[in-house]
Formats: structure tokens, sequence, C-alpha cells
């Protein structure tokens, strides 16, 4: 009687397993073709690639296909049991580690263009040219980096000879042999996260001061910086739950595994998934000059004259 429960219990759970992975290919998808739309939008108008925030949007867009792509992957090669060699493994994490931590800190360079736009706009031209960009960019993904080659510097201090040659179902878990990596590992996420809080708090109060003393046509491009800012400020609490997400699901695994699995596919479609299409759509369209843009190249130029009045 126990062993045909536990079928029973088996089959419920696979079917669970089933509906979810099916789901998460239909979003996936969806969630690409907006971000390719995005992209493709981007490097249709020279106007946006010479422009600092739209180049750093674009970081965002390129960096969070890349994350779903490479996650989505994972999970199809965990549901099938997928084995790979180790250091292709090691290439997939080097890749979903540094743009995990990419989008995040572009969002805050983000906000901090803002700030030089609206409380030091003498100097934006200066400060924000194409050239100055490429370099943030390239900080970006310098300071990114850092979390992995800290916590792949500690595993191969400790990983056998022969881990490259070795087959396995890839997860990032696999990297972590001990749970004091994993504590490690959270409190650099914590730092990197208050540090980038406090940046981002920053812009917001010193643009708050801008607004009050701005008029006329100053004081609404004012306001309307201190949006993006706070937009900004939601997409990386966003990042800041999902930061989180592991260790709640890591107790819930030892009450109920049906409870993990709901928890855990909640959390990947509500915190992972979602912000990664959402909040940058939501930005597409709050610029003006990237929405009609946007809404020429979707319309096939029904509205050619309005979308083309980019200046």
């Amino acid at each position: 009687m126990a062993d045909n429960n536990s079928v029973v219990g088996g089959k419920s759970l696979m079917g669970i397993i089933d509906h979810q992975v099916i789901l998460v290919q239909v979003l996936v998808a969806v969630f690409l073709c907006i971000n390719f739309m995005l992209i493709t939008t981007f490097f249709m108008k020279d106007f946006f690639y010479k422009t600092m925030r739209y180049m750093l949007f674009a970081v965002t867009l390129l960096s969070d296909c890349l994350i779903l792509i490479l996650s989505n992957i994972l999970l199809i090669c965990a549901y099938f049991q997928v084995t790979i060699q180790m250091w292709l493994c090691v290439v997939v994490y080097i890749l979903s580690s540094l743009y995990t931590f990419v989008t995040p800190v572009t969002l805050t360079a983000m906000s901090l263009e803002r700030y030089v736009a609206i409380c030091m706009p003498l100097r934006h031209g200066e400060l924000c040219t194409t050239r100055n960009t490429m370099h943030c960019i390239l900080i970006i993904h310098c300071i990114s980096s850092l979390p992995c080659v800290v916590l792949l510097s500690i595993f191969y201090a400790s990983a056998s000879i022969t881990f490259h040659t070795q087959y396995r179902v890839c997860s990032v878990e696999m990297f972590m042999l001990y749970r004091w990596q994993s504590h490690m590992y959270s409190a650099i996420n914590q730092f990197y996260f208050l540090i980038m809080c406090i940046l981002i708090i920053f812009s917001y109060i010193e643009i708050i001061k801008v607004a009050k003393t701005a008029s006329g046509e100053n004081k609404k491009s004012t306001w309307k910086g201190l949006r993006t800012v706070i937009l900004h400020g939601f997409q990386l609490l966003l990042c800041l739950i999902r930061m989180w997400c592991p260790v709640i699901e890591t107790a819930l695994l030892r009450i109920d595994i049906i409870l993990y699995i709901n928890v855990r596919y909640s959390n990947y479609i509500i915190f992972y998934l979602g912000p990664k299409c959402l909040s940058p759509l939501i930005y597409g369209l709050r610029d003006r000059k990237f929405f009609l843009a946007l809404k020429y190249y979707v319309l096939c130029g029904l509205y050619k004259n309005k979308a083309l009045d980019l200046s």
C-alpha cells in the first residue's frame, strides 16, 4: 500500500514538474521575443547607440537575454538529466554568474547617469560621451566578475585534478562544496547590493533637491528623471529579493518537497523571469524617443512621420 502511494505521489510530482517546465518554455520564448524587439529597435537608430542611457539600457537587455537562455538551458538539462563535461559547465557558470551581476550594476550606472544629467547638466555632455560609456561598460563587467572569480578560486583550491573530465548534470550549487562558501557568496551579494542601494538613494535625494528648486520645463524633466531612478530602485529591489529566494527554498525543502517545488517555481517566474522582461519593456515605453522608434518598427512604418521625429 505504501508503495502504491509512493508511485501515485511520484506521478503527481512529475505531472507538476512537466506542466511547470512547459509553461516556463512559453514564458521564456515570449520574453525573449519582446527583448529582441527592443534590442532591434536600439540598433536601428544611430541616436540610440551614441547616447549613454540607451547604450546602458541595451546592456541590460543583452544581459537579461543571455541569462534567460542560459537558465533555460540548465533547466532543460536538469529536467532530462543531461550530463555535460565539467569544463563546459564552468563556462556556463562564469557567464551566468557574471551577467547576474551585470544587470543590477548597470541599473546603478543608469541612475548615476540621470544624476549627472539633472544635477550637473553642464558637464553631462563631457562625462557621458560614447567613449566614456564604453569604458563604463568595461568597468561594469570587471566589477560584476569579482564574485565569480572569488568563488571559482576557492572552488579550484578544493576540487580534484580530474574535475574537468567528469560528466555531471550542471548546476550552480555544485561549485559550493562547503556551507561556508554559500555564506560567503551570500555576504558578497549583500555587500554589492548595499553599495548599489546607497548609490541609488544618493541619486534620488540629489535629484529631489534639484526638483524643489527647478521650474517650468526643467522641473518636468527633473521629476521624470526622479521617476526613472525610482524604477531602477524597484528593479534592484527585485534583484535583492531574488538573492534571498534560495535561503527560503532550502528551508522549505526540509519541510515538504511539493511546497518546495511550487515556491521555487513561483520565485523563478515572479523574481527571475518577470523583471527581465517587464522592467525593460516599461523603461522602453516610458522613454518618448524609444517608444516612437519602437512603434514605428513594430507597425512596419505605419506612423513614419511621428516615429522618425527623434530630435
